[in-house]
């Protein structure tokens, strides 16, 4: 016989079955069917990023790169609508498809830098990856991201994609970024990782595709509208300031890049990963409750990955124990 399901009166089924992943993360709420309690995200969260640890360097650098031409879809698009709303002194107009690449990114599972300040940094917490195996995560996907963005700003330099007006635009939103302040930078970097970083954690508390674009475009859509500033996004502002002749490399990096990197890996790790982590208790899915934490000797320094315990197999019955 099948799992049995109990009605209840949201409008959900539920029953073993249903109510889990395959990986044990919850499908549907305990309590209510379509709410997830703190630690049914968290498992949600930890489920995504036993996945992402666990690939290899070349799909996450792939992945990585896809996230990163389609970020050079914002990068397109913002600079488009800052050359279409030139009197906008507001700042709310221009950004309006501001989300498009970050909606391909989600929806579409690529890997962004700023997701993975959540999501493998959860097995770190928990012991159960090393800190190693984060860095490998986080350089292959922003190699990745940052090979995408380069691809993408340089075919936008040279192909003439943009309009006069919105290749100038896009001068200028570059030209702004290295003016302000490094310290300024890196504190709106900060916000900018925190609201992506919550992204990710909402977009795992939510179960349907039209709640998570809703979403990704309120949350994303903040970032220019604030003035906050997005890593890969700036790299794309500064690469398409190098191909067009406008600055040096070294220059961009250092007085942009650097310092919105790690205002984004702070505000993600510290404001919304150790802040949630803190309020969880049971932080793994069904089925992972046995997994080993690692010695401290190898979450410092190996790239080990702790997998469930099995259980130990039942020895052989003796000779006659049937008869």
């Amino acid at each position: 016989m099948g799992a049995s399901r109990l009605p209840v009166d949201d409008g959900v089924e539920h029953g073993s079955s249903f109510d889990r992943a395959r990986s044990g993360a919850p499908a549907a709420g305990e309590a209510v069917g379509d709410r997830f309690s703190t630690d049914e995200i968290f498992q949600r969260v930890v489920a995504t990023a036993d996945e992402e640890v666990s690939s290899g360097i070349q799909k996450l650098y792939l992945s990585g790169i896809a996230a990163g031409l389609a970020i050079t879809l914002t990068f397109f698009v913002y600079a488009t609508g800052k050359a279409a709303f030139p009197n906008d002194v507001t700042g709310l107009l221009a950004p309006l498809l501001y989300p498009l690449g970050f909606v391909y990114i989600i929806m579409g599972r690529y890997q962004l830098y700023t997701e993975n300040t959540l999501t493998p940094v959860t097995l770190v917490l928990t012991r159960v990856a090393s800190i190693p195996s984060l860095f490998r995560v986080w350089l292959s996907v922003l190699a990745g991201n940052l090979t995408g963005a380069l691809i993408g700003t340089f075919v936008l330099a040279n192909a003439g994609v943009f309009s006069p007006e919105a290749a100038a635009a896009a001068v200028e939103i570059g030209a702004k970024g290295i003016e302000t302040p490094w310290w300024s930078l890196v504190f709106k970097a900060i916000f900018a990782g925190w609201l992506v970083a919550g992204l990710v954690w909402l977009e795992h508390a939510v179960r349907d595709s039209i709640s998570r674009v809703v979403l990704i475009y309120l949350v994303i859509y903040t970032i220019p509208a604030t003035g906050l500033y997005h890593i890969v996004v700036s790299s794309a502002d500064v690469f398409y300031l190098v191909f067009t002749g406008n600055i040096a490399l070294a220059t961009g990096l250092w007085e942009f890049a650097v310092p919105v990197l790690l205002g984004n890996t702070i505000g993600g790790v510290f404001l919304v990963t150790l802040i949630n982590y803190g309020q969880t208790e049971n932080r793994f899915p069904e089925g992972d409750a046995s997994r080993p934490k690692l010695t401290l000797r190898e979450w410092l320094f190996s790239q080990r990955i702790s997998t469930p315990e099995e259980p130990a197999p039942r020895p052989d019955p003796a000779p006659g124990a049937d008869s």
